[in-house]
């Protein structure tokens, strides 16, 4: 197997780990589509059963998207919710990033629609493309920028609206997935912590074992490749299971010794939830108990992207993490690729005060007025300049 990979454990200059700057995650969120699917409604579609799904998967329900929901709608509710709980202000964000694979159109870039709806007029925004493995990607990169001084404060987001491009006749994969959206925010500091060490990797020869091959350059949207369902999911379930095995406890133990420590030393993994018995082979591999891998795929399947900063948020709140605390994030997708985060939790901000939340709403009605104007502006002024001349077309 060839591997195309990326380490950082932030060796450089300065600092005993060769650390000036860390980066810390201060606020988090999610946002999920209020219809819920259960196994029984999947049951009266395709040939399979509550039981059948629940031994096969772990899933007993999962999110839908409504007709007013979607990736972009799902990523701006997550992202703020993360900067609330964060009390940033989004004109302080250097930089947005979404990580997924439902993206709201090839281009523009849904994070675009974000920046320009939340009215950070200061960060720069783009999507990432990497599966499941999206978000766990996109906190790499984000810590990287911030550890590397080039930015002070990132907003990553993983959204999905999966549903959108299931094929609901086929029982091998219409059971597995689910829409929704998680969103963490990342801030420069001195304090040691943060993002410890990231790995990511790939392996493009295993690319058509979980694809969707319609819609791009090699085989653009034409009837055939609608009523050839190419743009639906297609998927080798056995061979992404086997994958999928492998790298998760490889991964893990990848980062935990990058970062000097034991895997004894982790008090939670949060694996991206795909598939529970995925999860539980990882854990055996690993020589940890289930009560150390964070699980919520019963309630929501395999949101992809979203996945992990869902039951992170989750985790969070619960209490299952506490400060001080040495967490995993691992995850595997398409591509195929996978990747892995070890992060040292610290003290979180107080939340935002009353005053403070009724002023993060009054930024989004004006960003949403000054989004409205600059529209009109462009409009009107192309009718006052009248027909574009030669040399602008």
């Amino acid at each position: 197997m060839a591997d195309h990979h990326g380490k950082s454990n932030g060796r450089g200059s300065n600092g005993r780990n060769g650390r000036s700057r860390y980066a810390h995650i201060i606020g988090w969120g999610m946002a999920l589509p209020s219809r819920v699917m259960t196994n029984d409604e999947i049951a009266q579609m395709v040939d399979t059963s509550d039981a059948w799904i629940r031994e096969r998967t772990g899933i007993r329900e999962r999110r839908i998207a409504g007709a007013k929901d979607s990736t972009a709608t799902l990523a701006l509710r997550a992202a703020k919710c993360a900067l609330e709980v964060a009390n940033v202000s989004p004109a302080d964000l250097n930089l947005i990033i979404v990580a997924t694979a439902t993206p709201e159109y090839l281009f523009p870039a849904t994070a675009c629609l974000v920046q320009d709806w939340l009215g950070a007029e200061n960060a720069g925004a783009f999507d990432l493309s990497a599966g499941c493995t999206g978000f766990v990607y996109a906190l790499s990169l984000a810590a990287q920028t911030i550890i590397s001084g080039a930015a002070d404060t990132v907003l990553v987001i993983g959204s999905e609206t999966l549903s959108r491009i299931v094929d609901w006749q086929d029982r091998g994969t219409c059971i597995l997935f689910g829409d929704g959206a998680g969103a963490v925010v990342l801030r420069a500091s001195n304090m040691p912590g943060g993002v410890l060490t990231t790995l990511l990797r790939s392996d493009g020869s295993g690319g058509e074992l979980l694809a969707l091959p319609g819609g791009g350059s090699r085989y653009p949207p034409s009837p055939t490749t609608v009523l050839n369902g190419m743009h639906k999911i297609h998927m080798n379930g056995r061979e992404v299971f086997r994958f999928a095995t492998r790298v998760m406890a490889q991964a893990t133990r990848s980062v935990v010794e990058d970062a000097g420590l034991t895997l004894e030393d982790i008090a939670l993994v949060i694996p991206h939830q795909a598939n529970i018995r995925i999860i539980e082979a990882a854990a055996r591999s690993l020589g940890m108990p289930m009560e150390k891998m964070y699980v919520n795929i019963e309630r929501y399947g395999n949101t992809s992207s979203a996945s992990i900063p869902i039951a992170l948020c989750e985790a969070i709140e619960s209490g299952r993490i506490k400060a001080d605390d040495y967490i995993v994030l691992v995850a595997f997708g398409a591509g195929l690729t996978w990747g892995a985060a070890t992060i040292k939790w610290v003290p979180t901000p107080p939340p935002a005060s009353p005053l403070e939340q009724r002023a993060h709403a009054v930024r989004y009605w004006w960003a949403a007025l000054r989004s409205a104007w600059r529209r009109f502006w462009r409009r009107l002024e192309s009718r006052l300049k009248g027909p574009a001349t030669a040399s602008e077309k």
